[in-house]
């Protein structure tokens, strides 16, 4: 499909999320609340946001990049990485707290830097890329923690993680506003419109004049920077620097954006829907732990939901061009 036919779509019709996705996430909430009579309580309701939060801004970096028909699957890794480099600066250098923030962002934002430079400049397969920089992330937090979880963190820090201001908890907040911030980026400026437009067809976008190496490295960097966010937040939510946390997140994040209408081979993506596809997982795995479900058959419901979230997509897609 043409870039041009891309840009002349409605917006609400080429970001708009699912209203299956919408579905899917009501009739789930009605099962568990079903199931559990726990679920439908207040204080569940909120450790289902605050359980998103982390999830939900790893799926965020995860839809632009495959909206432009990429891939980042180092996104649990750094997120891990993040947050043991901020615990750290914080911890083991006693730096003031504002630095151990700016070093989780930063730890993140440099690792999808990487990633985009191997991906636009040595023109390695992103999905190999990816791979590789999960295992290095993984192992670079190891060798900084010493193999140990970092404690006792700033006050300050743990705020952002446990706080709750209104009675709403800080990382809800901090979700919200990175999904509203980058939903308007998506939806409504040229760097959106040229993601889209590279994962819908790279050679009309070089034909159209955009420059797809460095937008692509744009991308990459932005994933990394949700990574780092997300690090933030899971090392302020349990005051600890874990060189082991996130692991098999950058699954769990894929599908939601998926589930939330992102489509796995580029040239459509949302916001909105990966919002909503979070609280699917979200809702999924809160539910599943009601219900005492062990962790290792929570990995296969997740592995399912991702089945059948590619499955979504495909029978919508063919649906659309018949």
């Amino acid at each position: 499909m043409a870039v041009t036919a891309v840009a002349r779509r409605p917006l609400s019709t080429r970001l708009g999320f699912r209203l299956e996705s919408l579905g899917v996430l009501l009739l789930l909430g009605v099962v568990m609340a079903w199931l559990s009579p726990y679920f439908l309580s207040v204080s569940n309701f909120l450790n289902i946001l605050l359980a998103t939060a982390t999830i939900g801004v790893l799926g965020i970096g995860a839809s632009f990049v495959i909206g432009a028909a990429g891939l980042d699957l180092s996104l649990g890794s750094v997120l891990g990485l993040a947050g043991v480099v901020g615990a750290s600066l914080v911890v083991k250098l006693e730096l003031p707290w504002f630095v151990g923030l700016l070093g989780c962002l930063g730890a993140g934002a440099a690792a999808g830097f990487v990633n985009g430079l191997l991906v636009t400049r040595a023109r390695l397969p992103a999905f190999i890329v990816t791979l590789g920089m999960l295992g290095i992330a993984r192992g670079l937090a190891l060798v900084i923690a010493d193999g140990k979880t970092i404690y006792g963190l700033d006050p300050t820090l743990v705020y952002i993680g446990q706080g709750r201001p209104f009675g709403i908890p800080f990382p809800v907040i901090v979700f919200v506003g990175v999904a509203l911030f980058t939903h308007y980026l998506l939806a409504y400026t040229r760097f959106g419109r040229h993601t889209l437009a590279i994962g819908d067809n790279e050679t009309a976008a070089r034909a159209m004049g955009i420059h797809v190496e460095r937008h692509k490295l744009a991308l990459y960097t932005l994933s990394g920077l949700t990574a780092g966010i997300a690090g933030l937040l899971f090392m302020a939510r349990v005051n600890a620097g874990d060189p082991t946390a996130g692991l098999t997140y950058e699954l769990t994040a894929i599908t939601a954006a998926i589930i939330g209408g992102t489509n796995l081979f580029g040239g459509r993506a949302s916001i909105l829907g990966t919002f909503i596809g979070a609280l699917i997982m979200g809702v999924l795995q809160n539910g599943l732990n009601l219900l005492a479900v062990q962790s290792f058959y929570q990995q296969m419901a997740i592995g399912a939901v991702l089945i059948f979230a590619v499955w979504l997509d495909q029978t919508a897609r063919r649906r659309r061009e018949a």
